[in-house]
């Protein structure tokens, strides 16, 4: 049998070591360690899909459930919005709420602490299409005053369309924009809507007595639901522009978003967004003509625009009639 032979090494005394040099050397090893750690998320996150939250409605959208106030609403989805690290959601507001709803003021109040802006949803949500041109300026116009109440006297000139309505005649359409141009405004766009709205009737319902596992089926529902329409946006900006644009998200300030919201958050995470603000995202070209609504009107929506285009429309879930039938 060959003999085995042990290659002996021969051992550093740190005696030997010229200290200060040593010590140099592990701090430059370590800083370089940490720089390249850290410029792998930097790097990620550079191809993370943009997504600005906006909040209509504010500070009243349907029905409250047993014990809750709008306040206490408002609350929750901002505590939410603040524990995932959204930097900016603008809250659009209908003063007009003020009035119906007395004591929602503190909704408003809670929003603009926590550092967030609101901005002009018009004074009591008329659909422009059944409105003339001169009263619906007039909305936009008597809104104004709440907003610089509950902003610190500062007025954010963004302006959400109620219902999305831009206008449907021609005419009336170019009128309200050359408005919208003379009060300094730019429009929020719309490019990524889960229809929350359709699901608070069916939420509070679910919440009676003995309706857990039917809570439990329409929470699932809830999120499924926000999935499917930001993977629908995605294909329809891949499908338009061969790119994710910045998505700019609609939702509301209902009782479901204040339970669910945390778990639709990290849905959006794990789909792999990153949050940003409605400035930042509509910088894109995309939004050109919300931007500068001096320019002609166009398409409102990711699906009208590839309508116009002849593109095929990725389907939707109809869930209506389970929000229909649910907790009955």
């Amino acid at each position: 049998m060959a003999a085995r032979h042990r290659v002996t090494r021969p051992r550093t005394n740190v005696n030997d070591l010229n200290m200060p040099a040593y010590r140099t050397w592990v701090l430059c090893c370590s800083v370089i360690a940490l720089i390249g750690c850290a410029s792998v998320p930097s790097h990620q996150s550079a191809d993370a899909p943009q997504l600005a939250i906006t909040m209509d409605d504010l500070p009243v959208h349907g029905p409250l459930p047993p014990g809750e106030t709008r306040a206490s609403l408002g609350r929750r989805i901002l505590a939410a919005f603040k524990a995932a690290r959204v930097p900016e959601v603008y809250g659009f507001v209908n003063g007009v709420q003020l009035e119906r709803e007395p004591g929602s003021d503190s909704a408003l109040t809670a929003w603009t602490a926590a550092g967030y802006p609101l901005g002009n949803h018009t004074w009591s949500h008329r659909n422009l299409n059944q409105i003339s041109a001169e009263e619906f300026e007039s909305e936009i116009a008597r809104n104004e005053a709440t907003l610089q109440r509950f902003g610190g006297g500062e007025l954010r000139r963004w302006l959400r369309f109620p219902y999305l309505v831009e206008g449907t005649d021609p005419a009336k359409r170019d009128s309200v924009r050359a408005a919208i141009v003379r009060r300094g405004y730019r429009i929020a766009a719309v490019t990524m809507d889960y229809s929350d709205w359709q699901w608070n009737d069916a939420y509070v319902r679910c919440l009676a007595p003995g309706k857990d596992a039917e809570l439990a089926a329409l929470e699932r529902a809830y999120l499924d639901n926000v999935r499917e329409s930001a993977r629908r946006s995605r294909t329809l900006s891949r499908a338009l522009y061969g790119r994710d644009i910045p998505y700019v998200l609609l939702t509301h300030i209902g009782a479901f978003n204040a339970r669910i919201m945390p778990r639709v958050l990290e849905a959006y995470r794990q789909e792999g967004f990153q949050f940003t603000r409605l400035e930042a995202a509509q910088r894109d070209s995309v939004y050109r003509r919300d931007m500068d609504p001096s320019q002609p009107a166009g398409p409102t929506s990711l699906e009208a625009r590839a309508r116009q285009r002849g593109l095929p429309i990725p389907p939707r879930t109809d869930r209506s009639a389970m929000l229909s039938s649910v907790c009955r």
